[in-house]
């Protein structure tokens, strides 16, 4: 199977998931008193944060900011030695790592969010999907081959 497909769709995955972000992290930073979505204050009653400023670095930062230089990885296999450092996975490139890292820190993210505003939302479904969608992607063979470091034979003379 080809892995251009799979690929692009995967890299689809992230920049929507950064866009939306971006977005909504940013309005939250911006306005955190959650008017601007009309989010009222009461859903973090049983949270530690008294408006959704915090809320919303955290989702700027982890979910926005996070996938751009994956996505990045993901288009151009860039080497980068402090990633390789944190590498999971050493035989596979750093790029397709995180992207798996990215995807568990989305479901994580909004399970935690479900639990802490004791409440469910219709884009909980739709994010753990993501999330979710973003895991099986990247775990397709195709991508997998295509993202495995290629290790060179050593010869003695």
């Amino acid at each position: 199977m080809n892995y251009y497909l799979p690929r692009n769709v995967l890299i689809g995955q992230l920049v929507f998931l950064s866009i939306g972000a971006l977005f909504g992290g940013g309005t939250l930073i911006i306005s955190p008193s959650g008017d601007a979505f009309d989010m009222p204050l009461h859903l973090l009653k049983h949270t530690p944060f008294p408006n959704f400023f915090i809320p919303g670095l955290l989702l700027f930062g982890f979910m926005g900011v996070l996938p751009l230089p994956i996505i990045y990885g993901l288009l151009r296999k860039p080497e980068n030695d402090i990633a390789e450092n944190l590498n999971l996975f050493p035989d596979m490139h750093w790029s397709w790592t995180c992207a798996i890292v990215q995807a568990f820190i989305l479901i994580i993210w909004i399970q935690t969010e479900m639990k802490l505003i004791q409440m469910i939302h219709w884009l909980h479904g739709v994010y753990t999907l993501l999330g979710i969608t973003i895991l099986f992607n990247a775990l397709l063979p195709s991508i997998r081959n295509h993202y495995k470091k290629i290790k060179t034979a050593v010869t003695f003379s």
